[in-house]
């Protein structure tokens, strides 16, 4: 790297001094400059020398090639979604206008980004509110605030890619525990833990788990533990960023973003994402790689959005067998409906006759958009005779023009125009006439008497 080349890292280099609580005084003298050069390189109204970018790097041990790279783009990359948004269809702006505001006016770029994203979870949350006449409960704030974010969070995944790479350097999470914090594992049955299955005993020093737990879930658990003990103020500057009317609503967040964390631990972005292109997202052949459970890999599939690294959009949904949705995330453009179930067509609901067995299905909703789901069981408890065991289905999905880079679409030529399986957001927004599944009239709709006629259908309703 010649001494003479010049970079902008601005926002960059912002956000490292906010994460290391500093001042711009403060790093000023660190690196032996002035504090006025410090706010000029933040606002890219100076570049970063080459000579300066290596003592900011020995100094903070930082890495040089992942800090040097262009500030800009990510912000820019966010923007330019933003004004894809039917919103700002009249305004007229340039391809490359977006990552120009990011790189000469960082900070007006990110308040763009953070009044956008206010804007989405207001939204949501008043579609909650018309649609139930009530405040929204606490699992929909929850659920409202990471839609909001597309459920991408990249501090922390740059954190915990950080926290995997020390990981790797002392043979495994364990070690790390111990050596970072001073923390022995140890491993108790079902009795001694009182039902819980991970605990903390500062006093002992000791992160006593659950030892009926698998290897995924044992990992997991570790993970969770690091997360809160090293992300936690990065957790709370996500939370921070929501609107929230409920204290539970906001613990519930908080620990959606503590398994973020953990799971971008267990699957670092850059890794992950490199061994997602090259097993043509097999969702089982990514875990076992991993070290992690089908549904935690399937969750982590929906996160991969970083610009220039930017996997399959997917979205995720888990219920039980009475059809209760107990996980939603969507990083794809799947209309989850806000309230109610989903459509019992879909083969999600008909995973429990074929328990671990992938199933896949093309689906089609009443206006012809059309995506690709991914359907298994999923088991959580078990691990020992007579423990309880709790069997849910989860589906992994995407837009039917990205399903030919999955392995599961392999061999199929019939993708956008063959057979699929008619099904609605919810039978309250269907207005499917002739579904002999629907469980209740569509908005809107008046229905028909059936004095004289009774269709095979479960409600009748006129075409007006």
């Amino acid at each position: 790297m010649s001494k003479d080349r010049t970079i902008y890292i601005g926002p960059r280099l912002r956000q490292l001094r906010r994460r290391l609580g500093l001042t711009q005084a403060a790093m000023a003298t660190d690196l032996d400059i002035s504090p006025s050069y410090v706010a000029l390189i933040e606002r890219n109204q100076r570049p970063l020398t080459a000579d300066l970018l290596l003592r900011l790097a020995q100094t903070y041990q930082v890495n040089v090639g992942e800090f040097a790279g262009d500030g800009g783009a990510e912000v820019g990359a966010r923007v330019g979604e933003i004004l894809r948004d039917p919103l700002f269809a009249d305004l007229d702006h340039g391809p490359t206008e977006p990552e120009e505001l990011a790189n000469s006016h960082p900070g007006m770029a990110e308040a763009m980004v953070r009044l956008y994203t206010a804007y989405r979870e207001g939204q949501l949350s008043l579609a909650d509110q018309s649609d139930t006449g009530h405040t929204a409960n606490p699992l929909e704030e929850t659920r409202a605030f990471l839609t909001a974010r597309k459920n991408y969070f990249p501090v922390l995944d740059e954190q915990a890619e950080r926290r995997a790479q020390k990981i790797s350097t002392v043979g495994g999470m364990a070690s790390y525990l111990e050596e970072a914090h001073h923390y022995q594992i140890r491993r108790e049955p079902p009795d001694v833990m009182h039902g819980a299955i991970r605990r903390l005993d500062l006093h002992r020093r000791e992160l006593a788990l659950d030892d009926t737990l698998d290897a995924a879930g044992e990992s997991f658990q570790i993970a969770l533990q690091l997360a809160y003990a090293e992300l936690s103020d990065t957790i709370d500057a996500a939370l921070n960023e929501g609107q929230f009317t409920q204290e539970a609503a906001e613990r519930l967040t908080r620990r959606a973003l503590a398994n973020y964390a953990a799971g971008a631990i267990l699957m670092p972005y850059g890794a992950f994402f490199k061994e997602a292109e090259a097993r043509a997202y097999d969702v089982e052949a990514l875990g076992r790689h991993f070290g992690a459970s089908f549904e935690q890999t399937a969750h982590r599939l929906t996160t991969l959005q970083r610009p220039g690294q930017s996997g399959i959009p997917f979205f995720f949904i888990r219920v039980d067998v009475a059809g209760n949705i107990s996980k939603r995330f969507d990083g794809g453009t799947f209309p989850f409906a806000r309230h109610g179930g989903s459509c019992p067509l879909w083969s999600l609901h008909h995973c429990f006759r074929t328990p671990r067995e992938v199933v896949t299905e093309v689906l089609e909703l009443p206006d012809g958009a059309r995506f690709f789901s991914i359907a298994r069981t999923v088991t959580a408890g078990g691990g020992a005779f007579g423990a309880a065991t709790i069997t849910r289905a989860a589906a992994l999905g995407c837009a039917i023009e990205h399903a030919d880079r999955l392995i599961y679409s392999r061999g199929r030529d019939d993708l956008a125009n063959g057979p699929a399986t008619p099904i609605g957001v919810t039978c309250r927004l269907c207005h499917r006439a002739d579904c002999t599944a629907r469980a209740e009239p569509p908005i809107g709709r008046t229905l028909l008497p059936d004095d004289y006629r009774r269709l095979q259908a479960p409600f009748g309703f006129s075409d007006g």
